[in-house]
């Protein structure tokens, strides 16, 4: 009788043990429902991707946090996003930075064509040159984390860009930054976002698009384009950001803001080899099709390079404009590419 109560004693203490090392949440702990909105479509892996971080973020606060994530556009159209964040219509949003043009100055150093080797570098140097300027561009939303995709790439549909002066005349699809990179290569600028680009490819509105080519697959323009010139020494990227509401943010205790922000730190190179891998795929998707790639001669892929160089001029020009010193801004992103390109090869 006395083993058997000692052995109840036992497995008592040993239950309230355990009990309290196992972390348990407070029942009366708070929950967040957020939403989020993306223009990317469903099946896309820029889709896949902020559900993985959503999935983490929600089981590391154990429940506290959970975000809806809206595709497509459906809760706010691409370039309304990041003003939707600021007005609370969506909680969080994605989307790109060049849909509003003229808004972001400083972080737009990063659309510039420097012949990208890849995303690794421009994210790389998207999320440095928030940390070194902290610009106040973005101070009325709360920045999870910035990304960029990798080498935005010429791409048309009927006509076959093999060199610079096959451009002239083409109407070609592009935003922000890119514009006048298209400007510079003698081209027509055609304003859209990437929702819209395959119906415009297909009735002839644009003549081609300037996009990396994971695009081609993502958003299936490799149906209705039928060409890549593989103009990489003029490659440009584009910057994309994750935001939060900032009175949602504000409206988290810290160990949520931590989770929040350390998940999101992580993603950052977890975005940039989602843009390696979905461009190698694109590539592939593209050959099933009967898509030709163009590679252009070393004297030909030259001209390409040399003819963007007044757009570096035009983006130190506009910064001026906006009172920022952008000729520190640029010689510092160029500084970071060339660092980082040497890292990320």
């Amino acid at each position: 009788m006395k083993r058997a109560f000692f052995t109840l004693c036992l497995v008592f203490l040993g239950a309230l043990f355990l009990s309290a090392t196992i972390p348990v949440q407070p029942a009366d702990a708070a929950t967040y429902n957020f939403t989020y909105s993306t223009f990317f479509p469903p099946t896309h892996i820029q889709t896949k991707v902020p559900q993985a971080w959503a999935k983490e973020i929600e089981d590391l606060s154990k429940g506290q946090i959970k975000i809806q994530i809206f595709t497509g556009g459906s809760l706010t159209p691409a370039p309304q996003i990041y003003d939707g964040v600021v007005k609370g219509i969506s909680d969080f949003g994605l989307s790109v930075l060049a849909y509003s043009p003229g808004r972001f100055p400083v972080l737009s150093a990063v659309d510039n064509p420097f012949g990208y080797n890849n995303a690794f570098v421009a994210t790389r140097v998207i999320n440095e040159l928030n940390r070194k300027f902290q610009p106040k561009e973005i101070s009325d939303v709360h920045i999870c984390y910035l990304f960029a995709h990798g080498p935005g790439i010429l791409h048309t549909a009927n006509k076959p860009v093999r060199k610079l002066e096959d451009l002239q005349g083409l109407k070609i699809r592009s935003t922000g930054t890119s514009q006048l990179i298209v400007r510079a290569f003698g081209a027509a600028p055609v304003a859209m976002s990437q929702g819209e680009t395959y119906d415009a490819l297909k009735k002839n509105i644009a003549d081609g698009t300037l996009v990396p080519i994971e695009a081609l697959e993502g958003f299936k323009q490799g149906e209705v384009l039928k060409y890549t010139t593989l103009n990489y020494s003029s490659s440009y990227s584009q910057g994309f950001f994750v935001a939060m509401n900032l009175k949602k943010w504000q409206s988290l205790p810290p160990d949520l803001q931590k989770i929040i922000t350390d998940v999101s730190k992580k993603y950052e190179d977890i975005t940039a080899k989602a843009w390696g891998d979905s461009d190698q795929s694109g590539w592939k998707f593209c050959e099933k099709l009967g898509h030709e790639f163009i590679k252009l001669s070393p004297e030909e892929d030259a001209k390409f390079k040399n003819a963007v160089k007044p757009v570096f001029d035009e983006y130190v020009k506009q910064v001026k404009e906006k009172g920022i010193d952008g000729e520190a801004v640029f010689k510092t992103t160029q500084e970071m590419v060339e660092k980082y390109s040497k890292e990320y090869k």
